[in-house]
């Protein structure tokens, strides 16, 4: 695999939207649930220079809280960073954008894209996609709130027979949207099929700010192929993070030099596993280790004993036990034999097969 010279051409510069700069062409998505402050940290650990999302904030909730929610919550000096909003409500979003700003916020995101039912009733998420206009007003009182670049993050339709992406994408960006994230589903596929990167290659030939390709974004290779078939500025990793927050800067890497970032062995991801762990539980108390329960299933694939070892950390009650499991796993990887079938070329072989 390398890079087409008219690809490394393209790259060559920072990515600007609006008056920010950008020197990385691969974000993190918000990930309702993921992307807190603790996950973004891992994720820059290996990719400093990305732009990081936080999970979407309600700003119907914000207009009626005296304290802002943790999940909105940032480190002062994770920059670039972005703050993503969402809702159907103009007012709200433009006063929820201006407490974003003051959070530290880089750039404000509104969110047009989720397919969750409990956000399309609601009006917010991808229903905005059957209501431009109100999408639009809503463009437009947060750029009017605000001083840093506001951007959206949508899908190509509602349904296969509502695809009206093109003219939603002109809408956002006449409305004065710096920067726009394309994932190439409509909110009926969810995140089942195959994600249609020739929409959001469409897009970017109708627009004149950065369009950003999200969906299916798993490897390397699959970065690199979609920005050369779409003709993108950058693309958004999403579910590809999800255990394996190392993603970002493996492709930011190779966009860079061209050449691949050596893959994180079994043991060095389950040791990215534990770092994780522990610092939920240092950020969130109980409630953290609550919610590593799924992070480390995700991190527990793709080697011998993997199966069993996530059964046991969907249970965990204490960090205490999660990191000493995690450390049998290790112990137990490290007593295969270097010649056999379980040693570690053959386990990341598993891995990336996965």
């Amino acid at each position: 695999m390398s890079l087409s010279s008219s690809l490394q051409s393209r790259l060559a510069t920072p990515l600007k939207v609006g008056s920010l700069k950008l020197n990385s062409r691969v974000l993190q998505s918000p990930l309702s649930g993921v992307t807190d402050l603790v996950f973004r940290r891992l994720v820059r650990r290996y990719a400093p220079d990305s732009m990081m999302y936080t999970e979407m904030v309600n700003a119907t909730g914000l207009h009626h809280v005296k304290t802002l929610p943790k999940l909105m919550e940032v480190d002062p000096d994770e920059k670039p960073i972005s703050i993503q909003l969402f809702d159907c409500r103009p007012d709200f979003l433009a006063e929820a954008a201006q407490m974003a700003v003051q959070e530290g916020a880089d750039t404000v995101d509104i969110n047009m894209g989720c397919p969750v039912n409990k956000i399309t009733k609601n009006g917010g998420g991808s229903s905005l996609l059957r209501q431009p206009e109100i999408a639009a007003a809503i463009v437009r009182s947060v750029v009017k709130a605000v001083k840093v670049p506001v951007t959206v993050k949508t899908r190509i339709g509602w349904t296969d027979q509502e695809i009206n992406i093109l003219e939603f994408a002109r809408r956002m960006e006449d409305a004065g949207a710096q920067m726009i994230t394309v994932h190439g589903r409509t909110r009926a596929q969810g995140y089942n099929g195959l994600a249609r990167w020739e929409w959001i290659g469409r897009v970017k030939e109708v627009l004149t700010i950065p369009v950003i390709a999200n969906g299916d974004i798993f490897s390397v290779e699959a970065a690199v192929k979609c920005l050369e078939q779409t003709g993108a500025d950058g693309v958004m990793c999403s579910r590809g993070t999800m255990g394996y927050p190392f993603l970002v800067g493996e492709i930011d890497h190779f966009l860079r030099t061209g050449q691949l970032k050596p893959s994180p062995s079994v043991v060095e991801r389950l040791r990215c596993a534990q770092d994780h762990l522990q610092a939920l539980w240092e950020y969130k108390g109980d409630r953290g280790i609550r919610q590593a329960r799924k992070h480390m299933t995700w991190y527990a694939k793709g080697f011998p004993g993997a199966a069993e070892l996530r059964g046991q950390l969907c249970l965990i009650e204490t960090v205490e036990q999660g990191l000493a499991l995690i450390d049998q796993a290790i112990e137990q990887l490290s007593q295969h034999s270097d010649q056999g079938p379980y040693s570690q070329g053959a386990i990341d072989s598993q891995l990336v097969a996965l």
